[in-house]
């Protein structure tokens, strides 16, 4: 009895993974970020980002990703009637694992998706001005590993996919000064199947 149940449930397995949709592929892009502060002023950099996606289902789907970036921001502020200014860039490992919904035709798809990301700080470039280290000592403590989330929108047409995504922090990159990153991100990509 216990074998034919077996065989039912993995013959049952075996249809629905059959079924089921499955991509995996290629995507790079620009993005635009900004470091926000409590005390400074922010403005935006822009960045790169490149890796690898795939997308499990198809009116809902699951999309896990690999990607590396590049971000950060610029700051000053006028404290005390100083001068303050600086600027600092990431480049960090990012795993977002988003859930979607997709509409459309196979050769042209609508989707719309969101989801949790995870940030690995890999390499840090700062530049401070040199009155900087003694207002603000801590200012360039940033964390290694940080939460988000990403929220956005795409396009497929054929094997050629397009998102655009809004991505901001659940932890602060730096509790001390209540840095916070925001980013606009735009990518395209290739499905190889």
């Amino acid at each position: 009895m216990k074998k034919y149940v077996l065989s039912a449930v993995l013959l049952i397995a075996v249809s629905i993974s059959a079924k089921a949709q499955f991509s995996l592929g290629v995507k790079g892009g620009v993005n635009y970020s900004k470091i926000t502060s409590d005390n400074m002023h922010g403005s935006t950099v822009a960045g790169y980002q490149a890796g690898l996606f795939a997308r499990f289902g198809g009116g809902f789907y699951v999309q896990p990703e690999v990607y590396v970036s590049s971000k950060g921001g610029k700051f000053d502020s006028s404290a005390n009637g100083t001068n303050y200014s600086g600027d600092v860039k990431f480049t960090t490992l990012n795993v977002p694992l988003l859930l979607g919904g997709s509409f459309g035709a196979k050769n042209l798809n609508f989707r719309i998706m969101a989801g949790p990301i995870y940030s690995y700080l890999m390499n840090k470039n700062e530049n401070f001005s040199a009155n900087f280290s003694g207002a603000y000592a801590d200012f360039g403590n940033y964390r290694n590993s940080t939460l988000g989330y990403q929220a956005g929108a795409g396009v497929d047409i054929g094997p050629i996919t397009a998102d655009l995504r809004y991505e901001g922090d659940l932890t602060d990159v730096n509790k001390t000064y209540g840095q916070r990153q925001k980013i606009w991100a735009l990518s395209v990509g290739f499905k190889f199947f």
